[in-house]
């Protein structure tokens, strides 16, 4: 019984986890793609270059995000990471 209970803890706990790796990250106010692609494209640049950017949102925070440069010339967000003003 105490590993049929057990069992269905462990199981029930990695029901919970995901991974943010696998969530597509959609824009925000202030990102680059939000509204859509850009009007102008990025020709000189390589495909697979990668593309920072950083801006505040409307509550102040500051946002980090990371952008990559597909063969179509369009930009891809792969990543976003928010910074506290005062980190603990």
């Amino acid at each position: 019984m105490k590993i049929l209970i057990s069992a269905f803890a462990a199981t029930f706990l990695l029901a919970g986890c995901t991974t943010s790796e696998t969530a597509e990250v959609q824009p925000i106010p202030g990102s680059i793609t939000y509204g859509g692609q850009p009007r102008t494209k990025l020709t000189k640049s390589p495909p697979g270059s990668v593309v920072h950017n950083s801006f505040y949102d409307s509550t102040g925070t500051k946002v980090l995000e990371t952008y990559i440069l597909q063969p179509d010339r369009t930009l891809k967000l792969t990543r976003r990471e928010t910074i506290p003003d005062f980190p603990m």
